[in-house]
């Protein structure tokens, strides 16, 4: 049995030299030819150049047939150079400069495949790595594997150690640590506590954990970041339309070059030298490439960017507009600060509210008892509680009667607390005596100024911000940002109203259901994905995996890269062959010469393209941009000076 399991080194070789033709049948042939007519050409045989340039022609015959089927689906091909060298080169005797040409335009082929393949490797990694199973632990704590599909909101979960969480849910045990890079990029270990929420995607440590659906398979993160990577691993660049658009003058340039060398000269093979040197393979290659690697860049950055034509406009943005309500902000109310009657501490004060406050659903009440938890408070237990929906909550705590709510429904005075725009106060008495006020806010995030300051640097002439909010919250977070261009108290259909008398290309920023329209409506979409709603996600074209703004700004900075280095790499292939061209009308390089230097063009060009997969040399790396720890505000200091 094992014998016949063995596969022999010549079995693997063989079968890699079929898949190699089957995938790719006509650089294989080309190479066989080029194999057995090199070995017919020291045999001497006679006839190897008949062999030889009837395989060229056919080759030129199968281009000309790719080009009509594009002409007629409305792409202009640009093949017309190639077909052209081909045939030239075969009537003025130059067998094996068609041979190489040949070579050439088969091969591309492969350097593409090769390239692309390691520009999308990041996102090939997610794919691989997603979830299939997940062991359900039953009523009586048996398991059962299942495929996550069937996977429902409420069930207990068993990841066991070194396995990817299936789906989001709630960390049902005391402890787990998880690896997260593909979800946040972050390489450390993340520690988490009963009650944390995990994602899935998330790589389980050395121990065994529980965890409590809290979302089916398809509502997954994990699986939400699947669909849109396929989507961009499906998208074409319609750079490519722009090479189409410099080949037609490249084109005429190349035949009037080769005319005009022909004419002077009287010799037919010039028109040969010079259009074998004019072949259109890095106008084929040098954009899809540079375009693959730039997603590949914005991936590996936590930026998922559905379709690649998304980079060409990302490049051209003139406007931003920006949601303020998870997106400049948190997104969520946090305590910010307290005020304590004169005997009572703000420890004690915030216990107190917090026993009260675990009672009630509010997002506010939520916010209160979180603050108790990361501040290590032991809550005590109240009874008795009751709750009036919009106004507070009464219970007993420690035998004392204890309300937490608005100042009206207390009925005591505000005790000279005046909240500042965007600020909410929750107001504690206790035993009808007010002891303290706790102060909400819907922080700033600390790297939104940074974003903004960032986006204005890039050359973005329009930063605004599009927010339901007041004039008085909307104004005071404009200010504390730099944004001046400011539209308040809008619906979501004025949202959309507000980017149309705007300045385009226009970019919106945003993470609510309520901002979906307008994602779906700008120039280019970009939503907080992390957590924002999936119809924000599904509605933008650039997805921001982690619950960072300032990577808004950076996709921006992504896609002017790409396209730099898209015209970059095209520029320099056409501006070769241009002067090859020039070359080969004087006669002083041969034709067969010529397209082994073609081939050399083709590659620089590819690995020019590929340097879009790296910042540019003046970007400033991601974890040097904001840095909180060493800022005495808390916001974090931006270097300026990020061009691309």
């Amino acid at each position: 049995m094992l014998e016949n399991s063995f596969i022999s080194p010549h079995d693997v070789d063989m079968s890699s030299v079929l898949e190699f033709f089957r995938k790719y049948p006509e650089l294989a042939a080309t190479l066989f030819v080029g194999v057995s007519a090199f070995a017919l050409y020291v045999a001497d045989v006679a006839w190897v150049h008949w062999y030889v340039s009837a395989f060229a022609l056919v080759m030129a015959l199968i281009l000309s047939w790719d080009m009509v089927k594009d002409i007629m689906g409305g792409a202009w091909g640009v093949d017309l150079l190639a077909i052209t060298a081909i045939v030239s080169t075969v009537f003025v005797g130059e067998y094996w400069a068609a041979l190489i040409v040949c070579l050439m335009l088969s091969g591309g082929e492969s350097l593409e495949d090769y390239a692309a393949q390691r520009a999308r490797s990041q996102l090939t990694g997610l794919l691989e790595g997603a979830p299939t199973t997940a062991h359900i632990v039953d009523a009586d704590g048996g398991i059962t594997d299942v495929d996550i599909e069937h996977v429902q909101v409420g069930d207990r979960l068993v990841v066991r150690p070194g396995e990817v969480v299936p789906v989001d849910g709630v960390l049902a045990s005391e402890h787990a640590t998880t690896e997260e890079s593909s979800l946040t990029g972050e390489p450390l270990p993340v520690e988490h506590s009963r009650g944390d929420e995990l994602f899935s995607g998330g790589l389980n440590g050395a121990n065994a954990i529980v965890i409590e659906a809290r979302a089916t398979a398809e509502q997954s993160q994990y699986q939400q970041i699947i669909s849109l990577v396929k989507q961009a691993q499906q998208s074409q660049a319609p750079v490519v339309r722009l090479a189409d658009r410099v080949a037609v003058p490249f084109t005429l340039v190349a035949f009037v070059v080769a005319g005009l060398a022909w004419w002077i000269s009287g010799d037919p093979v010039r028109l040969a030298q010079v259009l074998v040197v004019a072949t259109p393979c890095p106008l084929l290659l040098a954009a899809p490439v540079a375009f693959l690697a730039g997603m590949n860049r914005a991936a590996k950055e936590g930026i998922i960017i559905k379709d690649s034509g998304t980079l060409e406009k990302l490049s051209r943005i003139r406007t931003v507009a920006m949601d303020k309500t998870g997106t400049l902000t948190v997104g969520h109310p946090e305590l910010v600060g307290m005020k304590t009657a004169g005997d009572i501490s703000e420890r004690e004060l915030l216990q107190t509210a917090a026993a009260i406050e675990v009672f009630s659903a509010h997002p506010l009440a939520a916010a209160v008892v979180s603050a108790a938890h990361s501040r290590a408070i032991d809550i005590p237990t109240a009874t008795e509680a009751t709750e009036e929906s919009g106004r507070g909550v009464t219970g007993i705590v420690n035998g004392q009667t204890v309300q937490v709510g608005n100042s009206r429904w207390l009925n005591i005075a505000d005790h000279g607390l005046d909240a500042e725009a965007g600020q909410i106060l929750i107001h504690v008495a206790r035993n009808g005596r007010w002891i303290g006020a706790l102060i909400m806010e819907d922080t700033l995030r600390h790297d939104a100024a940074a974003t903004v300051a960032s986006m204005r640097d890039m050359g973005i002439e329009h930063v605004m911000m599009i927010t339901g909010d007041g004039p008085a919250t909307a104004n005071a977070i404009g200010q504390r940002v730099g944004i001046t261009e400011i539209s308040h108290s809008l619906l979501p259909g004025q949202k959309v109203d507000a980017i149309g008398h705007t300045e385009h290309p226009v970019a919106a920023i945003g993470d609510g259901v309520n901002d979906a329209p307008v994602l779906a409506t700008a120039d280019v979409g970009i939503a907080m994905g992390a957590r924002g709603s999936s119809a924000a996600s599904e509605s933008a074209d650039v997805v921001i995996m982690l619950d960072d703004i300032y990577r808004a700004a950076r996709s921006i900075a992504v896609g002017k890269r790409t396209m730099t280095v898209a015209i970059q790499a095209i520029g320099i292939g056409v501006g070769l062959s241009i002067i090859l061209m020039l070359i080969g009308a004087t006669g002083v390089m041969p034709a067969v010469v010529g397209a082994f230097m073609q081939e050399i063009i083709d590659l620089a060009c590819i690995l020019w393209a590929l340097l879009a997969a790296r910042p540019g040399a003046h970007e400033i790396p991601l974890e040097r941009v904001i840095d909180p720890q060493n800022s005495q505000t808390g916001a974090g200091e931006y270097v300026s000076n990020t061009r691309i």
